[in-house]
């Protein structure tokens, strides 16, 4: 028996100044960065419509008012990944059937934009990661897009800076663009280090179905 595969084609996809399409699995919700970033208060009618999704899930309607409270904060976030690149935001809330007797395990994916300076492809995705202080299990990768490198950190705040001392692990992969002036960065972060090799696993798959050409375009020209 052969079970279907059903694709979620966001309206993103079909934007004709679009430069990279990807590909998410199940258990990731994609942040509304233009509405939450472009309304001043989330509970504007229009950012909670875009948000539907995300308080449709919610148990009940106090759970519902802390996410939007605790979502404000998250503007502020969304501004600074906004400023330094990030095109796209997605949550990933899957469940723990392995370790945590089926507790939460939550990520957060982006998708951002760096300028480089003019090289090979291979050359960039190389320097992106040699030049970097604190990557580790660097592997080089030939996607089928072109040459990509995957690198992780681990990242715990400081102090003074208010938040948990839990460590952050971000998975990275570094995909050059066919133009050879910039590269699309796609990064995993959680606090689940544990699943390391699973979140690793699941960003390279991501990153395997990174194209700078438009796939529906294609589909759409092949006759049946």
């Amino acid at each position: 028996m052969t079970t279907a595969s059903y694709l979620a084609v966001a309206d993103s996809a079909r934007d004709p100044d679009a430069d990279v399409w990807f590909a998410e699995p199940a258990g990731f919700v994609a942040v509304p960065m233009g509405a939450l970033l472009s309304a001043p208060d989330v509970r504007d009618g229009k950012v909670r419509r875009a948000l539907a999704p995300l308080l449709d899930a919610a148990p009940d309607e106090m759970a519902r008012q802390v996410f939007l409270a605790h979502l404000a904060q998250g503007q502020q976030l969304l501004g600074a990944l906004g400023e330094v690149g990030t095109v796209h935001c997605s949550i990933g809330l899957h469940r723990d059937d392995v370790v945590g007797g089926g507790s939460s395990l939550l990520s957060l994916f982006t998708v951002s934009w760096k300028q480089t300076a003019v090289a090979s492809r291979g050359a960039t995705a190389a320097r992106a990661v040699a030049t970097a202080e604190g990557h580790t299990r660097i592997e080089y990768v030939e996607l089928p897009c072109g040459p990509a490198a995957l690198s992780e950190t681990t990242l715990t705040p400081s102090a003074c800076s208010g938040l948990p001392r839990v460590p952050l692990l971000q998975i990275h992969a570094y995909v050059p663009h066919p133009d050879c002036r910039r590269l699309v960065v796609l990064t995993m972060s959680t606090t689940a280090t544990a699943y390391r090799e699973q979140y690793r696993l699941i960003l390279r798959q991501m990153a395997e179905l990174v194209s700078f050409d438009d796939p529906l375009e294609r589909r759409q020209g092949t006759t049946k």
